[in-house]
């Protein structure tokens, strides 16, 4: 068990070993425990956190502001349209500034080609750890939340057969930071991980050639179809959920005739069928119900979405507890 943690950045699981990421597991695992038993967690005590919004969010913002008083801190929400960051303040200037305010700083910005640089920039520049509430490319907190839950459900993740599959929706252009941070993510859990898409939904070449070297070195495998019914033959878990065309089109229109053309990706009854008889609905939410899913799927017997949706409180306060305190 790893027990250095503190300062540690938080934008990409990459940068955390396999070591690192069953510590973070097993404080999750900790105090999600003491939450159900009502025991005080009082492990950062007046410590402060940032949280800078460019996006909106429901999970995020409330599984880290309520996470960081349940372990006796508190945070700073800062919608950045208020911030002078919107006047052309830069990420070194408001790194600096922030990390001396307080002892973490978090952030969540999804423009393309942007947010992760602007990220990164942070965490070069702040005295304090630096934390990915989503940016366009990971989305780490949905991340560890993911794997977690799967762990309860599955005690041995080892050969579990997982599809991350697209899936139609017309909310919004949405980042690919979720089916990016999976499909590096499980194959180090030793799962066999199929990726789904319609053609002109790829994603970047090196998170393939990444999640297949992860895939490997760990014991699982990794494969890509553009078809929708072999993703979800035999799975054990589905992922089903919508993801931008930002690899081949930086459009931000988010319909167009290639969306149009895939309306039958959707998870359904009959897609669902064709999977174990035990197997698990996930999806890092919100779905975009009667076009990504239906509701008899999201609402049935084989979702688990709240169970995943309640461990994004958990994982970050472990996050939080080992990068803001530990040793």
């Amino acid at each position: 068990m790893k027990t250095i943690f503190r300062g540690k950045d938080f934008i990409t699981l990459q940068d955390w070993s396999k070591e690192e990421l069953d510590t973070l597991l097993e404080v999750s695992f900790d105090l999600k425990k003491k939450f159900a038993m009502g025991l005080d967690t009082p492990y950062l005590k007046n410590k402060t956190a940032m949280l800078m919004f460019f996006e909106q969010s429901t999970r995020t913002r409330n599984s880290m502001e309520a996470g960081l008083a349940q372990l006796g801190g508190h945070a700073n929400f800062l919608d950045t349209s208020t911030m002078q960051v919107s006047h052309g303040e830069v990420a070194k200037d408001t790194a600096i500034i922030l990390g001396r305010y307080g002892h973490m700083i978090a952030c969540r910005n999804c423009d393309w080609g942007i947010g992760n640089d602007y990220l990164t920039s942070l965490a070069k520049w702040a005295p304090v750890p630096v934390l990915s509430l989503q940016d366009d490319l990971y989305h780490p907190m949905q991340g560890i939340a993911d794997i977690m839950t799967i762990m309860e459900k599955r005690e041995n993740t080892r050969n579990l057969k997982v599809s991350i599959i697209w899936a139609y929706a017309t909310s919004h252009k949405k980042p690919i930071s979720v089916p990016v941070t999976q499909s590096l993510l499980f194959p180090r859990f030793g799962m066999d991980v199929t990726l789904a898409y319609p053609e002109g939904y790829d994603l970047p070449d090196w998170v393939i050639e990444q999640s297949r070297a992860n895939a490997e070195k760990h014991g699982g495998s990794f494969k890509i179809t553009h078809d929708m019914e072999v993703a979800y033959t035999d799975a054990d878990v589905v992922i089903p959920k919508n993801w931008g065309s930002w690899v081949t089109n930086q459009s931000d229109d988010v319909i167009d005739e290639n969306l149009k053309a895939n309306k039958d990706w959707k998870c359904t009854k009959e897609m669902m069928a064709k999977a174990d008889e035990d197997v698990m609905y996930m999806h890092a939410l919100p779905a975009d119900r009667g076009n990504e899913v239906e509701d008899s799927i999201i609402d049935g017997p084989h979702s688990i979405v709240y169970d995943e949706a309640e461990n994004r409180l958990h994982t970050a306060k472990a996050v939080m507890a080992l990068t803001m305190g530990g040793r």
